[in-house]
C-alpha cells in the first residue's frame, strides 16, 4: 500500500506555472482523496525556466526523493525533452547507484513521455520501474474524475504495488484543445476502441517490457532537438546494449508531437540499424494521440522490421493517448493478442 508520494518535475518544469495552477490543485485534492501523503520536491514547482536551466537540482530531486524512507512512490510531473541532462549529476560518481543502495525499500518510479530517459537510467542499475502515466496528464484530468481506465490502473498500482494484467480500453479519448480553467469539468470527446491489434507474428509472446516513447529514444542518436545528446547518452551508455535487449519486449509510442510517417520512418530505421529488432521477442506499439497517421505507423512498423517471425501489436492505451495503463519494466510478461491480455508475472 502506497502511503507517501514523491512528486518530481525531472524533465519540464510546467507544474510550476500559473497557467496550470487550476490542473495542480485538481491532482493535489485527488491524490489526497486516494488517502495518500504527497511530498513535494524542492525543486519540481519552480517553473519552465528554473527546471531548464537546473538539470542538477532535477537530479537531486530524484535523489532525495529514492533516499527519502517516508515515501513509497516517486510521480513524475510530466515530461518535456532534455531529461538526458541529467545523466552526469546520476552517474559521474555514482551517485544514483549509491542512493538506490543506502535505501532501505525500493520505490515504485511512474512517467511517460520523456520520462524514457529516467526509465532507461533506473534500468541500468537494476531498478524496475512503470510506464504510462503522470501528475498532471492524468491525476490532473480536468474532467470531474480520473479518466476510468486510467484511473484503474493507477489505484491498483497505488494500493497494491504492481500491475497484473491489461486488457484494451473501451474508448478511447480525443486530446483536449482547451485546458483553460473554465474548461474544468467538461468530457472529452471518446470514440469507441478496437482492442490490440497482431500486425505479424505469433499472437502470444513473453519477456519484459522495455523502452517507451519513440522520439526520446531516438534522441540517443539524434542531435537534431539538442547538440550534445549524443555524446552524453554515448558516455554513460544510456540505450541498453543488445545483450541486454535480447528476448526483451520492444514497447514504442509516439509523442503530442505527432511525428509524421516520413519522420516515424526515420526513428525506427535508426532503432533497426542499432539491431534491437534482431533480438526482441516481440514488439508492442502505443496508440498515436487521437490515432493520427495510425494506418501509416503499422505499415512502416512491419516494413522496416523486414522480419514476418517478430510478432508486432499495435493499439496498447499506453503513452500519449488517452485513456493510459500502466506497464511495469523489469517484470516478465505474456502478450496475448488472442484473448486480447497482457499479463504480468
Amino acid at each position: 500500500m502506497i502511503k507517501t508520494v514523491a512528486l518530481v518535475s525531472l524533465s519540464a518544469g510546467t507544474i510550476g506555472e500559473d497557467f496550470v495552477k487550476h490542473e495542480v490543485n485538481i491532482g493535489l485534492k485527488r491524490l489526497e482523496q486516494f488517502g495518500l501523503h504527497v511530498k513535494i520536491m524542492p525543486h519540481a514547482m519552480k517553473g519552465i525556466e528554473y527546471v531548464k536551466n537546473h538539470p542538477k537540482e532535477r537530479a537531486n530531486d530524484l535523489l532525495a526523493a529514492i533516499c527519502d524512507e517516508e515515501v513509497d512512490m516517486i510521480l513524475c510531473a510530466i515530461g518535456g525533452d532534455d531529461t538526458y541532462r541529467l545523466l552526469p549529476y546520476l552517474f559521474k560518481n555514482n551517485e544514483l547507484k549509491e542512493a538506490i543502495e543506502k535505501a532501505e525499500k525500493r520505490k515504485i518510479f511512474l512517467g511517460f513521455s520523456d520520462t524514457t530517459m529516467n526509465h532507461l537510467m533506473l534500468h541500468k542499475l537494476g531498478f524496475g520501474t512503470f510506464y504510462g502515466q503522470s501528475f498532471l496528464a492524468d491525476v490532473c484530468e480536468m474532467e470531474d474524475d480520473m479518466l476510468p481506465y486510467t484511473k484503474k490502473f493507477f489505484e491498483e498500482l497505488i494500493k497494491t504495488g504492481n500491475i497484473k494484467e491489461i486488457v484494451p480500453s473501451d474508448v478511447w479519448y480525443e486530446e483536449r484543445t482547451d485546458w483553460s480553467e473554465s474548461a474544468v469539468g467538461t468530457e472529452r470527446t471518446k470514440h469507441e476502441n478496437e482492442g490490440f491489434q497482431l500486425l505479424q507474428g505469433k499472437p502470444v509472446f513473453a519477456g519484459k517490457i522495455l523502452g517507451g516513447c519513440l522520439e526520446s529514444m531516438y534522441d540517443i542518436f539524434d542531435n537534431s532537438r539538442y547538440p550534445d545528446t549524443i555524446s552524453l547518452c554515448e558516455k554513460y551508455n544510456l540505450f541498453p546494449s543488445l545483450e541486454d535487449w535480447r528476448g526483451k519486449i520492444l514497447l514504442l509510442e509516439t509523442s503530442e508531437e505527432q511525428p509524421d510517417p516520413k519522420h516515424y520512418r526515420k526513428m525506427v530505421e535508426t532503432l533497426k540499424k542499432v539491431g534491437v529488432f534482431d533480438v526482441v521477442s516481440g514488439v508492442i506499439c502505443g496508440k498515436p494521440m487521437n490515432e493520427l497517421y495510425f494506418d501509416e505507423y503499422k505499415k512502416i512498423i512491419v516494413d522496416v522490421i523486414d522480419n514476418p517471425n517478430i510478432s508486432v501489436v499495435a493499439n496498447i492505451n499506453i503513452g500519449h493517448a488517452t485513456p493510459r495503463c500502466i506497464i511495469p519494466f523489469g517484470i516478465e510478461a505474456e502478450v496475448d493478442a488472442v484473448n486480447q491480455k497482457i499479463r504480468f508475472a
